[in-house]
């Protein structure tokens, strides 16, 4: 099996390719301008397994030619793509009443039709295969979340993005499922989220604890098997029982 995984250089998705390497799957995955980063996980990931096939490609998901020109790239050196991980996002956090239009666009551009472009790219293969794996990563900030009304809006449009695949290409063996991710401690939650958040995150959290990025590659990593062929627009939480954000 061979995955697609956007934003893989850190966090979870980097955590995705290490599971996706421990898993014995090729793994080709997307940075946008951090090579370190990107080496880093691929060092990582053939300490793991020397013999997983894994590479690593500079895309920005906003740009549509860029992602035709991307997985075409995939397609020719892995030659089948079974699954897509759609992990890449950015946070720009502000108040509704101060929110830039730049704010706005960007995530809306990076967050929800960054996916598009990228499951539009693979779609014909996969129907050519009557085989594929959407997994879309979405947040509790779906549900919405203060200050966080770009994020919202563009974690919640993969909802009825997925579930509208689900509905048009499951009955031609491709599959499309979101992951909603609680609190994961990765750079970007350090930057951009509070201590108040984590404070709130042990108090209401039922599990009392916060999660990793290791919890969701083990759901993705299932959700892409032949195990999981009857789930299919499923909106599913790793959050440890919260079902909210503040």
């Amino acid at each position: 099996m061979n995955v697609f995984v956007t934003g893989g250089s850190r966090g979870i998705g980097r955590a995705i390719v290490l599971r996706m390497a421990t898993a014995g799957h090729g793994c080709a995955f997307t940075y946008v301008s951090n090579q370190a980063a990107a080496e880093e996980t691929l060092a990582l990931a053939r300490k793991i397994n020397p013999q997983a096939k894994l590479k690593a490609y500079a895309l920005d998901v906003k740009n549509a030619a860029q992602v035709e020109k991307v997985t075409e790239t995939v397609l020719a050196d892995f030659e089948d793509v079974t699954a897509v991980v759609n992990n890449a996002a950015v946070v720009r956090n502000n108040a509704a009443v101060v929110m830039s239009n730049e704010e706005w666009d960007e995530v809306l551009a990076t967050n929800l039709t960054g996916p598009f472009y990228v499951i539009r790219a693979l779609l014909m293969h996969f129907l050519s295969n009557r085989k594929g794996k959407i997994i879309n990563v979405s947040s509790l900030a779906q549900g919405g979340c203060s200050g966080q009304i770009n994020y919202a809006a563009s974690k919640s449009g993969l909802i009825g993005l997925t579930q509208t695949l689900a509905k048009e290409y499951g009955a031609k063996g491709v599959t499309a499922n979101v992951v909603t991710v609680g609190y994961v401690p990765t750079d970007m939650t350090q930057d951009h989220l509070s201590e108040s958040l984590r404070q709130f995150w042990l108090q209401h959290c039922p599990v009392k604890k916060v999660g990793s990025a290791e919890d969701i590659a083990h759901l993705v990593n299932f959700l892409i098997s032949e195990e999981a062929n009857f789930i299919n627009g499923e909106v599913i939480r790793v959050a440890g029982g919260l079902t909210y954000a503040p």
